[in-house]
């Protein structure tokens, strides 16, 4: 899953949950909301995915109205279909239906082509010891660049 142009990353998601699987997929989208992801005016920092009816469906996305619109712009939060085969939907129900699962979103970008997807990913939320430990190896890890990088300046 290369990246072409990333239009927001959930950073917050990677310190809230521990990811187990990441899924690459499509979105259903309106003219409109594809320029506007263009320019780079989404976000998905509160939106979450979930399963209706064998369908895979994001809710919370917000996507600003592109200014050049006419009035026709559609609603900015409002519910969009993802696009995934159905072996993977099928997978996805099957790992949701286990307790603590839940299904976030991770990345919006535009791939090589300049086809907006969406990383999603299945997740477990973590304990607030978990989130301790987790920035507490990242500041030994900074720690260490940081006199590694002191160290080759003598």
């Amino acid at each position: 899953m290369s990246v072409g142009k990333l239009i927001a990353n959930n950073k917050k998601a990677r310190h809230e949950f521990f990811i187990d699987e990441v899924i690459e997929a499509g979105m259903v989208l309106k003219g409109t909301e594809v320029k506007s992801i263009r320019m780079g005016r989404a976000n998905i920092k509160e939106s979450y995915a979930v399963i209706n009816d064998g369908e895979v469906f994001i809710q919370g996305m917000n996507i600003t109205p592109y200014e050049m619109g006419n009035r026709y712009n559609p609603d900015p939060v409002r519910t969009r279909k993802l696009l995934l085969h159905r072996k993977q939907i099928d997978k996805l129900i099957g790992l949701t239906m286990q307790k603590g699962y839940t299904l976030v979103p991770l990345r919006l970008y535009l791939n090589e082509k300049g086809l907006v997807k969406l990383e999603i990913g299945v997740a477990r939320g973590k304990k607030l010891h978990d989130k301790r430990h987790d920035l507490a190896k990242k500041d030994a890890t900074r720690d260490m660049q940081r006199a590694l990088r002191d160290k080759q300046k003598y």
